[in-house]
């Protein structure tokens, strides 16, 4: 936990400047309003992570939502009845996509970085075939309940997003997160040890998709359908697990770290919206923070080599 303590103290700052900008933010309403904008987000960052912690990528999800909101949408088409079938169907199509992300990369020794740039391409493809660039149907009430709707004053995200934050630090509590870590620290030493590593990425894999079926769920809630819903968020959630401080290489990193990169992305693209700032800067900001995390982390890399060898 104290090398998560730095994105803390830069989540901490810029509520505290959000607050000055604006004195109602720290109000029960406007904070939970805050959450539940970055609930989708958290979510995806946090599936992420057990990607990029195992030594891997997963450039597919971003497309995965929007492929999830435009499916949801065209089966549901505004009847009630079939809005439970479809949410477990989304949870399956994501589990499945990341099945097959897994078994390309570690079957078929494909990068994961070309693997899931194909899948990308190939649900942004096939969603544009069967929807030809303009999204039908509608999702039902009971749908979009669970992206604006709430349970008193607390709204349904937050309590999904607690659901998801507190079954992924038990998962890296347990043993799996411990082979997961030695995964990517060292994958040949972690075969030799008895880990099989194929499975264990495997399961990050889907783990990344399980996620992306749960904001894809509540992004459609929130923001209704869109053909451009989930554009970029792939990104967004690389770039606030970088932020959390877990390394790019995998075997070293928090997942409640890179949980609240998550928070602290959302909060800056707050911030630069209240002082009217463009949102096209956004992009630039990723960037800054992707490139700059990869060359801390090539910095530090040969001085704890050499801690360790000493």
């Amino acid at each position: 936990m104290r090398r998560a303590l730095p994105i803390f103290v830069v989540l901490a700052g810029l509520l505290v400047a959000i607050a000055i900008a604006n004195p109602y933010f720290l109000e029960p309403p406007a904070f939970l309003a805050f959450v539940k904008r970055a609930a989708p987000l958290v979510i995806l960052a946090a599936g992420q992570y057990f990607v990029i912690v195992s030594g891997e990528f997963d450039l597919s999800v971003g497309s995965l939502v929007t492929a999830e909101v435009v499916i949801a949408a065209r089966l549901i088409d505004g009847s009630a009845t079939a809005t439970w079938p479809v949410l477990a169907l989304l949870i399956v199509l994501g589990l499945l996509t990341g099945l097959v992300n897994g078994t390309v990369t570690t079957l078929l020794r494909v990068p994961s970085f070309i693997t899931t740039l194909g899948m990308l391409l190939i649900l942004s493809g096939a969603i544009f075939l069967w929807t030809g660039g303009a999204p039908r149907g509608a999702l039902s009430p009971q749908f979009r309940e669970l992206g604006r709707g709430s349970l008193g004053p607390v709204p349904w995200s937050v309590f999904i997003l607690v659901a998801v934050a507190a079954a992924a630090i038990c998962a890296m509590r347990a043993g799996f997160g411990h082979t997961l870590i030695a995964t990517g620290d060292n994958d040949r030493a972690a075969a030799l040890s008895g880990v099989r590593v194929a499975r264990v990425r495997t399961v990050a894999f889907m783990i990344s998709g399980l996620s992306a079926a749960v904001a894809a769920i509540l992004l459609g809630g929130f923001a209704g359908v869109s053909a451009q819903v989930g554009q970029g968020l792939e990104f967004q959630a690389i770039t606030a697990v970088v932020l959390g401080g877990v390394a790019l290489g995998g075997g070293r990193g928090s997942v409640v770290a890179a949980m609240a990169g998550a928070f602290t992305l959302e909060a800056l693209f707050t911030l630069l919206n209240l002082y009217g700032i463009s949102g096209a800067v956004e992009p630039a900001v990723q960037g800054v923070i992707i490139i700059a995390a990869v060359a801390l982390g090539a910095v530090s890399l040969p001085r704890r080599r050499a801690a360790a060898a000493s």
